[in-house]
């Protein structure tokens, strides 16, 4: 990897909290759901970075399902996707932004069928809850990572 990628990389990553607020916003969010979407997706990193690490492209999937999972099930799938989108957006990884897609949609599904028991209480909680759902969903092969695993 060569500077000019870890100088993009290092972009990306540094504009994502505004990136995600003003998706939020775009999506038809309030302020405070706004707020909600970066405590989701602050719990969402510490989970995975818990509960992920020590395998490689673990950590990254567990975070892009829990992360997913609940913003569908509080704000509904369109509003998720649109904001997973952004966060894509000048991803100096097409393979990475492919895998995290799918384990986008894994999430957004999963999120769907079980809203009523994610939409309740703080982000945390909902996040936490999902942590060995995502952890069996990764041994079942249902989140992938750009190699196998």
């Amino acid at each position: 990897m060569g500077f000019g990628d870890l100088v993009q990389q290092a972009i990306h990553a540094g504009t994502g909290v505004p990136r995600l607020w003003t998706a939020a916003t775009r999506a038809g969010l309030s302020a405070s759901q706004a707020g909600e979407v970066l405590l989701i997706s602050q719990a969402a990193l510490k989970s995975a970075a818990t509960h992920g690490r020590g395998v490689p492209g673990r950590t990254n999937a567990l975070r892009h399902f829990m992360w997913q999972a609940v913003l569908t099930a509080r704000f509904g799938r369109e509003a998720a996707t649109s904001i997973a989108a952004a966060q894509e957006v000048s991803s100096p990884n097409l393979k990475d932004s492919r895998v995290d897609a799918h384990n986008n949609a894994v999430g957004q599904d999963y999120g769907e069928a079980h809203a009523s028991a994610l939409a309740s209480g703080s982000a945390s909680d909902a996040v936490a809850s999902l942590a060995p759902v995502a952890l069996e969903k990764w041994e079942s092969d249902e989140l992938i990572w750009v190699k196998p695993h």
